[in-house]
C-alpha cells in the first residue's frame, strides 16, 4: 500500500500575509481615532488627546513604513507576525493607560491579537502573546489615568468590580484562545488528511496510466523491432565478411532481447490489472501481501443463491480494504478473519482480528485524521508511531465508492476489533465506478 511521509502533512510552517496584519492595524487606527473624537467632541468628556493621538500616529507611521518598505503580499515568518501582534497589545495598553485602564470598556480588545495568533500561529507564540496581554491588563489594574467622564458626576467603580473585569479578561483570553486554536487545528488536520487522500488516489491513477502507456509503447515498438530483426538476420546470411557478420549477429541478438523485454511488459500490462474482478478475487488481491507476517489470515466467502458480485478494479477499494487488513494484521495476536457474503441488494465484508481491540476512548472517534494508538514493537520495545491517517484515508476512499464503514469490538469474552463494510450491490457493480471515484 502507498505510504505517505509525515513531513508532507504535519508541522507545516504557518504564515500570515503582511497585508492581513496591516489591514487589521489600519482598522484599529481608524477605530481608535473615531472613539477619541466621539468621546472628546460628541460626549465632551476630558480626554488626554495629545498622548493618545501620538500613540495612534506612531502606529499609523509604522503601517506606512511597512507598506512602503515591504511587499504587502509577503508572508511573514511566525516570529515577525507575533512581533506585530505584540506591538498591537502594547499600543492598546498605552491608549488604555490614558483613558481609564480596565475601567475602559475597550479593554476587552486585548483578546483580538491573541485570537488572531491562536488561529494562525504556533501555540508557543499564542501563549506568549496571552501572557503579554495578561501582564498589560495587570499593570493597568494598578496604574492608569482616570476614565474620561462627566466632571460634574465622576464615575467611581468599586475595586471588586475591577477585579472582576481583570479576571474576565484573563479567562476570556485563555478560554477563547484555546477554543479557537483547537477548532483551527482540527480544520487544518482535516485539510491535510484530505490532501493525503487525494494524493493516494492520484498515485494509484498514475500507476494505472503508466501501465497503459507501457502496453501502448510495447505495441508500437514491436513492429519496427521485428523489421530490424528480420533485416539483420537476412543480411547476416548474405554477408561474407566475418567481422561484419559478427556485428550483424550482435545486432540481431540485441533486437531479439528488446522484443523479449517488450513482451514481458505487455504480459504485465494485460494480465495484472483486470478491468473487472469478482469479489473473491478482490479480497485475495488485498490479502495476499499480508500473509507472510506471522499472522494467519482466514478468508471465508459465503455461498449465496445469487451470483457472486463483479466490480471494477477500483484503486479506492483496493487501498481502503487493504489498509484495514494491514491494521488488523498489525494488531492481531495470531489470526485475522475476512468474511464476505452478499445478496441481490447488498454486499458485506467483515474484517476482524484477535488483538486488543479498539480502546473505548477512541472507539466513537475512529476514522478521524491524526487519531492513532500503536502498541509497542515486539522487537525494539519502542513506540510505533504513525500519523493516524491510514484509517481516515481508508474510510474516506471507501465511502466515496458508496460503502458504509463501521468499527466495533468483539463481544466479551472475545477480544479484537471488527470492521464492517457494506456496499449497495448496484453501486459496487457499476462499470463507471472507477472513473467516478478518481475523477
Amino acid at each position: 500500500m502507498t505510504e505517505i511521509a509525515a513531513s508532507n502533512f504535519r508541522h507545516a510552517q504557518r504564515h500570515i500575509r503582511l497585508d492581513t496584519i496591516l489591514r487589521l492595524r489600519w482598522l484599529a487606527v481608524l477605530g481608535q481615532l473615531a472613539a477619541i473624537f466621539i468621546v472628546a467632541q460628541g460626549l465632551e468628556f476630558n480626554v488626554e488627546i495629545v498622548p493618545c493621538v501620538s500613540i495612534i500616529a506612531l502606529s499609523a507611521s509604522l503601517n506606512l513604513a511597512l507598506q512602503t518598505a515591504a511587499n504587502p503580499m509577503h508572508r511573514l515568518e511566525p516570529m515577525q507576525a507575533a512581533g506585530l501582534l505584540a506591538l498591537n497589545i502594547v499600543e492598546l495598553a498605552g491608549l488604555l493607560y490614558f483613558t481609564g485602564g480596565l475601567q475602559n470598556p475597550f479593554s476587552f480588545l486585548f483578546l483580538a491579537p491573541v485570537l488572531i495568533s491562536a488561529t494562525a500561529l504556533p501555540a508557543r507564540f499564542t501563549f506568549g502573546l496571552g501572557v503579554l496581554a495578561v501582564a498589560c491588563a495587570s499593570v493597568l489594574f494598578f496604574f492608569h489615568l482616570p476614565l474620561p467622564w462627566d466632571s460634574d458626576d465622576p464615575l467611581v467603580l468599586p475595586p471588586i468590580y475591577l477585579v472582576g473585569v481583570w479576571l474576565s479578561i484573563v479567562l476570556a483570553i485563555g478560554v477563547t484562545s484555546l477554543y479557537s486554536f483547537q477548532v483551527t487545528e482540527e480544520a487544518r488536520k482535516l485539510a491535510d488528511a484530505l490532501a493525503a487522500t487525494e494524493l493516494v488516489l492520484t498515485r494509484e491513477q498514475h500507476l494505472t496510466q503508466l501501465d497503459g502507456l507501457a502496453a501502448a509503447a510495447a505495441h508500437e515498438l514491436g513492429t519496427p523491432l521485428a523489421t530490424i530483426f528480420l533485416i539483420s538476420r537476412e543480411l547476416e546470411k548474405t554477408v561474407k565478411d566475418a567481422s561484419i557478420a559478427a556485428d550483424l549477429k550482435t545486432l540481431r541478438e540485441q533486437t531479439q532481447r528488446c522484443r523479449d523485454i517488450l513482451s514481458k511488459i505487455t504480459q504485465l500490462s494485460t494480465d495484472a490489472p483486470f478491468d473487472r474482478m469478482k469479489l473473491s478475487e478482490l479480497i485475495e488481491e488485498v490479502v495476499a501481501p499480508h500473509r507472510d507476517f506471522g499472522v494467519e489470515i482466514k478468508v471465508r466467502i459465503a455461498v449465496a443463491a445469487v451470483s457472486e458480485p463483479v466490480g471494477s478494479r477500483n484503486p479506492a477499494i483496493l487501498y481502503g480494504v487493504g489498509n484495514i487488513v494491514e491494521n488488523a494484521v498489525d494488531f492481531a495476536h495470531t489470526t485475522v478473519e475476512v468474511n464476505a457474503w452478499w445478496n441481490k441488494d447488498n454486499i458485506e465484508l467483515v474484517i476482524s482480528d484477535d488483538g486488543p481491540g479498539i480502546p473505548p476512548d477512541i472507539l466513537n472517534r475512529i476514522g478521524e485524521p491524526y487519531l492513532s494508538r500503536r502498541r509497542p514493537q515486539d522487537d525494539g520495545g519502542g513506540e510505533r508511531r504513525g500519523l493516524g491517517l491510514g484509517v481516515f484515508i481508508a474510510r474516506t476512499l471507501l465511502e466515496r465508492t458508496g460503502a458504509k464503514v463501521s468499527f466495533t469490538n468483539r463481544t466479551f469474552p472475545e477480544h479484537g476489533a471488527v470492521v464492517h463494510i457494506t456496499w449497495p450491490r448496484e453501486r459496487f457493480e457499476a462499470i463507471e465506478m472507477l472513473e467516478e471515484t478518481i475523477g
